[in-house]
């Protein structure tokens, strides 16, 4: 029998509800708002602006919301079911020491994980900064020209090599070549990448292959997945004689004992920089490594932070080239990745920096020479090696004693890596101790009395035999020699230069962030601190099922959250950001209607309002886009729609469409465009990007899509890191489920065998799930729902109030918008010469990172201000936009120089603030406390306005001197 509690027992009970603490406005507030737009009640607010057909009837059918507390005390059993043994497997993935300055001041710090993308680069030198100093260490470490800022993995990365050795080689060759040493799971992506590429990927040895094949290029890993260490400039020559490119996979902490690839004439060099000091994490996310040679630059992917100068003269950083490069070129784009691992790149960075090039010799060879006295150890007993040449990685032929010593070690609490049927590999770390040698060969040989005297075998490499290492192999050049790897070695001046970095940078902690698109909410604090809890952070992506029963039951909480939140049948985790989703996406549908006998079909229709990696996404999967136009009011326009379905109807793939719409506003017609296409033999992708405009209120697989991905780092309150973490998950309609991605090192349950892989692991980022699972649970149904309507509330509340002072460009029915508005700048433009540019560098120092800039439309701020942020701080926001209209009727009615006015030399420093000349027509209080407000809490910008043509003319992306960032 249940007991009943009473009203006043109950009121005892700690009921304290999360919807508060993530909702940014309180009920007076939220009433205000509501005065202003002329409506009684949110629902009246949401039945004008969210069309009656796709609403829901009911609420979504979700577990009650949980307190932060109740939610970190489940997170805590379930993290107990995980069971952390000791990982000796390696490939790619390795326990490692996160030196506790950098953990706690930079991955556990919101002034890092909550900033963006540095697409404003004067309030962004912090993380510009530190990602330029990650690119350093991979030129060093590789001897590259140039590297990116990151990738999302090293077998993405592996598949963007095979893409640039394509690109930059004009052979008609479409064959691939992979050394067998390869790692499989990027063996797995550069197959499924490969497909609708038309390449032809060859596996073996390189060698023999290239005596027999013409090839575009060929991939070599160095050291092998297996130990192996190869002279591979021989291959590399080999290569080059027949016009191929040499894509290098390899290892940050070998290199420093081994010779850079760039030194034996590679083309592209990459891997993961995950073992400098970013935990495993089931994982990820985790930041890849790209470098390439100076000649190849316009064909890299990703981002790459380059060296330009401000308007003063001084040296600042930004983004170069690539920064946009998806709007830009859109299918014609080098890759649809649009995003980093920065916080995951800029901890790697910070752990070269920490211990400079002399404390990285140290571990690299203290992991090295623990290496060589295990393999002289175990060659003693009686062992055979399949390597004779080694860095970190042992390779033992143990026939069919196999998964006897595979059982032994998980007894003892240690996992190590089946290879083939016979072998076993065993891979060391900085983690590694001596008394780690001892309990290996206790469980390889069966003997936890075996008598090997270490000591002595250390005595004999000490006294100078490098074994492992061939001699012709060894690096003898310099590396980490800028000042910024030899300065901060105490905890001391470590934290300092973190904190000095942080203090350049705009995050959440400072304001609003109110980027259309991006949904820059609230990353609570309950949500990130299992994160880097041991039971979720240290595990092994390939570990075995039976440990890892927390992940797994995360993961099937979760997946059934987002089937009830997006109405699909089927979620897959794999993908490891939007883009990445959208890829994942499109292959579902292309391998489903090749199931149908309708591969023939390869049309893809793209309104022109898209974000540009859809397009990107679309030719990476061999679909020809062609573009739907628009209606005056931003609609996709139904017409032109249904004709081009028609016309295409015999080789209609899909249309990729977002809703609500980028134009900010739910199309009516929605329903209707997804039967069209349907009727025409097509699929409907729903780009996920503005679903926190749904959630709760509508569900995409109710609308009538077939497949969305799901930007976990926008809608699910995982943070964007300064330009990654993201996770791009996808759900689909029942019909599509066997066709999501599955992994061939990993398998993952249920009817995908065939299916390839689209990320290095089958979970993709999985110590990030916890985030949006928490985020779920907290707000439960109800809270999920009113985080949509404020969120829709808000933006209605900043329209109406900007629309008296600037044109809005789209809206919806009943004069609303979604969860975004467009304010038009070109008749201001026209009118007074300042663009929307003008207005976001003056917006930094009102205290505001800018909104989104030309974007869906050139030359207007697309602004999003998300659920998280209170009346107060949308009032701060107006203010400052009413109060630059004001500053641009200066400009209009010819009362200030239209060139040399507050907005034109916007944004204004303390630099500015202290120059002993002052010669323009504004006084230095107007340009720096235009508002009152300021004087009591000022965020100030650290570079003036830089010269995006200037730096992309000198193009330089290492690392000035350190003199100059001072």
């Amino acid at each position: 029998m249940t007991a009943t509690v009473s009203p006043r027992l109950k009121a005892l009970e700690f009921t304290e509800e999360f919807v508060g603490r993530h909702l940014g406005p309180n009920e007076a507030q939220v009433q205000s708002m509501l005065a202003t737009l002329g409506v009684e009640s949110v629902d009246e607010l949401i039945g004008q602006t969210v069309p009656e057909a796709i609403r829901l009837p009911g609420e979504l059918a979700l577990a009650a919301p949980r307190s932060e507390r109740e939610v970190l005390e489940y997170l805590g059993k379930m993290a107990a079911r995980n069971q952390v043994n000791k990982s000796y497997i390696g490939q790619g993935y390795y326990n490692t020491l996160t030196p506790a300055v950098i953990l706690r001041n930079v991955m556990e710090n919101p002034g890092w994980y909550t900033a963006y993308t540095p697409y404003q680069p004067e309030i962004a030198q912090g993380r510009l900064e530190a990602l330029l100093n990650f690119q350093q260490m991979v030129m060093d470490l590789t001897g590259m020209d140039l590297a990116n800022a990151s990738l999302l993995d090293e077998a993405t990365a592996a598949a963007e090599a095979m893409a640039l050795c394509k690109r930059a080689n004009r052979k008609k060759s479409n064959l691939f070549l992979v050394s067998d040493e390869t790692h499989p799971q990027s063996l797995d992506v550069i197959k499924t990448r490969a497909e609708y590429f038309g390449f032809e990927v060859l596996v073996g040895n390189i060698d023999e292959l290239l005596d027999t094949e013409d090839a575009f290029g060929v991939l070599l890993q160095y050291p092998g997945t297996s130990g192996r260490i190869s002279d591979i400039e021989g291959l590399i020559k080999k290569a080059h004689e027949q016009k191929a490119l040499a894509a290098v996979a390899t290892d940050l902490l070998s290199l420093i004992m081994l010779k850079a690839p760039g030194e034996l004439d590679a083309d592209v060099v990459f891997g993961s920089a995950q073992r400098f000091g970013v935990p495993m994490g089931f994982g990820g996310p985790h930041a890849a490594f790209f470098a390439t040679r100076d000649k190849f630059k316009r064909s890299a992917p990703g981002r790459i932070i380059g060296v330009s100068v401000d308007s003063r003269g001084n040296p600042a950083l930004r983004m170069a080239m690539q920064t946009r490069e998806q709007h830009i070129r859109r299918e014609k784009a080098n890759s649809n990745i649009c995003t980093a691992q920065a916080l995951l790149a800029n901890m790697a960075g910070f752990y070269a920096v920490y211990h400079g090039p002399d404390g990285l010799k140290r571990i690299a060879e203290r992991v090295q020479r623990l290496t060589s006295i295990l393999a002289l150890a175990l060659k003693e007993q009686g062992i055979t090696l399949l390597n004779d040449s080694w860095f970190d990685t042992l390779t033992l032929v143990v026939g069919d004693q196999q998964q006897e010593i595979l059982q032994r070690g998980y007894t003892a609490g240690l996992n190590l890596r089946a290879l083939d049927q016979d072998k076993l590999a065993i891979s060391f770390d900085e983690t590694t101790e001596l008394a780690d040698l001892r309990q290996l060969c206790a469980v390889i040989l069966g003997n936890s009395d075996v008598d090997i005297n270490f000591e002595t075998i250390d005595a004999s490499l000490a006294a100078g035999t490098r074994c492992g290492l061939p001699a012709e192999l060894r690096r003898t050049s310099e590396f980490l020699t800028h000042p910024v790897f030899n300065s901060y070695h105490s905890e001391t001046e470590m934290l300092r230069y973190l904190k000095r970095l942080e203090n350049k940078d705009f995050s959440l902690t400072h304001g609003m962030i109110p980027l259309g698109s991006c949904t820059m909410k609230l990353n609570a604090t309950a949500e990130m601190i299992p994160v880097t809890w041991p039971e979720f952070a240290n595990l092994h992506p390939f570990a075995p099922r039976d440990q890892v029963q927390g992940y797994m039951q995360l993961l099937k909480e979760f997946e059934a959250m987002l089937v009830e939140i997006t109405g699909y049948d089927n979620v897959s985790m794999q993908p490891n950001s939007g883009a990445q989703g959208e890829y994942a996406g499109l292959l579902a549908i292309r391998k489903y209607q090749q199931s149908l006998g309708q591969g023939h079909r390869d049309i893809c229709l793209i309104p022109s309002s898209a974000h540009g990696t859809n397009p990107a996404s679309a030719a990476m999967a061999a679909l020809k886009v062609i573009v739907v136009e628009c209606d005056e009011q931003g609609n996709v326009n139904v017409d032109d729609l249904k004709a081009k379905a028609e016309l295409h109807r015999d080789s209609l793939s899909c249309i990729m469409i977002t809703y609500p719409s980028t134009h900010g506003v739910f199309e009516e017609s929605i329903k209707d465009i997804c039967q069209i296409i349907h009727d025409n033999g097509g699929q409907v992708y729903m780009d996920g990007a503005n679903m926190n405009a749904q959630v709760g209120l509508s569900k995409p697989g109710d609308i009538g899509s077939d497949v969305s991905h799901l930007n976990l780092h926008k809608t699910f309150a995982i943070p964007h890191g300064g330009g990654g973490p993201g996770m791009g998950p996808i759900g689909v309609k029942s019909h599509l489920a066997p066709f999501l991605p599955n992994h061939k090192v990993s398998p993952i349950e249920g009817p995908r065998e065939e299916m390839g892989a689209v990320s290095a692991t089958p979970f993709g980022s999985g110590s990030i799930l916890p985030i949006s699972w928490a985020y779920c649970a907290m707000l439960g149904a109800e809270g999920l729902k009113k985080s949509t309507q404020v969120a829709i509330l808000n933006a209605n509340y900043l329209t109406e109030k900007l629309s008296e002072h600037y044109p809005i460009l789209y809206r919806g029915r009943n004069n609303r918008v979604a969860h975004e508005c467009i304010v038009d700048i070109r008749p201001l433009k026209e009118s007074s010469g300042i663009s929307e540019e003008d207005i976001a560098k003056r917006l930094m120092d009102y205290g505001f990172h800018a909104p989104t800039m030309s974007f869906p439309v050139p030359g207007t701020l697309m602004i999003e201000p998300t659920e998280s942020e209170s009346k107060m701080e949308l009032d701060r926001f107006i203010e400052a936009m009413i109060s630059i209209r004001h500053e641009i009727e200066q400009v209009e009615n010819g009362l200030v120089d239209a060139d040399n006015n507050l907005l034109k030399n916007a944004p204004h420093t303390q630099n500015d603030l202290v120059s002993a000349q002052w010669d323009r027509p504004y006084s230095r209080e107007q340009a720096v406390f235009p508002v009152a407000s300021l004087k009591d809490s000022k965020y100030w910008p650290t570079a003036n306005r830089i010269d995006n043509v200037y730096g992309d003319r000198n193009f330089i992306c290492s690392c000035p001197g350190i003199d100059s960032y001072r």
